[in-house]
């Protein structure tokens, strides 16, 4: 059945993915099974969109009660559920205002559009002038506005021509943010860690000397989140480990709970009042069936108690794959359950690794040829943790490479 499946699936679906040769059929918690009911744990969490765990039952009870009362509608009428989701999100977040989207790259665009209509209409940038800073190896999603941006080439390969009106950076370099704005310089869009990039990490305080250079430029700092927000990194925000607030704020993924795709721009008043009725929409974006989803998914959220597991847990798993001490490993990285194990491929393919870890019952994936990502759901546990450790000690040794001194 296994290989049916995979089949049927090459056949009429476009080659834009190379998934793991596994078929999933069953998710509860941490655990996927597939179709032959082998029990693996999930170390991707769907680049955190399932960071609450799979079939969580707050989750699906919001989800099956809303679906038979009321799913969609469109934004052309009211919903007794968008209010409160939104009000909650703008609460928790400290943003005063949010427009609701499906994926994050709509987000994104969203976050662009309210930017460069600010810098012209509020900043006073001539029309079509308005400039965004971004950073090399961003990752904000697909669209061809984005991969306009993209400072890796098989994003780009093909899709333009492109958009225009972006300037690229350094990651993690805050004197080159300054040295980059312009009269014409509305926004600064940056990922306090670049997550597709590689679980890039910036310095301590690049994101707090990034406020402080945006607010003596009159710039928007616009903080994509999609992956980094709602507890992965240990704080509900990334941003909140350095105590700043952005002015725009970007997410998705886990606001949907797994679910179902839920995303939102969320900005200061004066940034989102340049939007007037018929400027920007989305038929789905903000539905009655995603906003009761998006809700019940902040409210686990509220206590701290996810933020600080994934606190906890990520430490114990990075203390726990630098003890490893395998001549491959060149660096593990990240915060809470956001956490990159970057290979020497002159010794191990991270791909390859992968496909042996799935062996051992473990299931993620490379990214950027190079890096394992581990980005297990919020509700992993201290046994489970170990449980994966011992995995990836053993997808080690059949490698069969001799031990060294801890990595960094």
């Amino acid at each position: 059945m296994t290989n049916a499946a995979i089949t049927l699936e090459q056949k009429y679906c476009a080659s834009n993915y190379q998934p793991l040769p596994v078929v999933l059929c069953k998710g509860q918690g941490v655990w996927l099974w597939d179709e032959e009911g082998r029990r693996y744990m999930d170390m991707m969490s769907a680049y955190s969109a399932v960071s609450f765990g799979h079939s969580h039952p707050q989750l699906i009870a919001a989800l099956t009660s809303q679906a038979q009362k009321l799913a969609v509608t469109s934004r052309a009428f009211y919903s007794d559920r968008l209010g409160p989701f939104l009000q909650t999100l703008c609460e928790l977040t400290g943003m005063a205002r949010a427009l609701p989207m499906n994926s994050g790259a709509e987000a994104v665009e969203t976050a662009l559009k309210a930017a460069r209509k600010w810098g012209h209409k509020v900043k006073g940038i001539a029309d079509n002038r308005a400039r965004i800073i971004v950073c090399k190896g961003n990752f904000g999603g697909r669209t061809t506005t984005i991969v306009g941006f993209s400072s890796e080439a098989q994003y780009r390969d093909g899709f333009g021509p492109f958009d225009g009106g972006f300037d690229t950076i350094p990651f993690g370099d805050a004197a080159a943010l300054e040295a980059a704005i312009t009269p014409e310089t509305a926004a600064f869009l940056v990922e306090p860690i670049q997550g597709e990039g590689g679980i890039v990490m910036p310095p301590d305080g690049y994101l707090k000397q990034c406020r402080d250079i945006c607010t003596r430029h009159n710039v928007l700092l616009i903080c994509d989140e999609v992956q980094t927000g709602l507890a992965r990194t240990g704080r509900l925000l990334a941003c909140d480990h350095e105590q700043i607030r952005p002015d725009g704020l970007v997410l998705g993924k886990a606001l949907g709970g797994g679910l179902l795709p839920v995303s939102a721009f969320l900005a200061r008043e004066d940034v989102m009042r340049v939007f007037t009725p018929g400027d920007h929409g989305s038929t789905f974006g903000g539905n009655p069936l995603a906003a009761a989803v998006g809700l019940a998914a902040l409210q686990l959220l509220r206590d701290g108690a996810l933020a600080a597991n994934a606190e906890r847990m990520g430490q114990r798993l990075r203390d726990g794959l630098r003890a490893i001490a395998h001549p491959a490993i060149r660096q593990v990285r990240g915060r809470g359950l956001l956490i990159g194990m970057e290979l020497d491929p002159a010794l191990i393919s991270a791909k390859l690794f992968c496909e042996r870890l799935m062996q051992e019952g473990i299931l993620s994936k490379e990214t950027h040829e190079t890096v394992v990502r581990f980005a297990p759901p919020l509700i992993i546990d201290a046994d489970q943790i170990d449980v994966a450790l011992q995995a990836i000690r053993q997808t080690f040794l059949t490698f069969t490479e001799p031990a060294r001194e801890p990595a960094l």
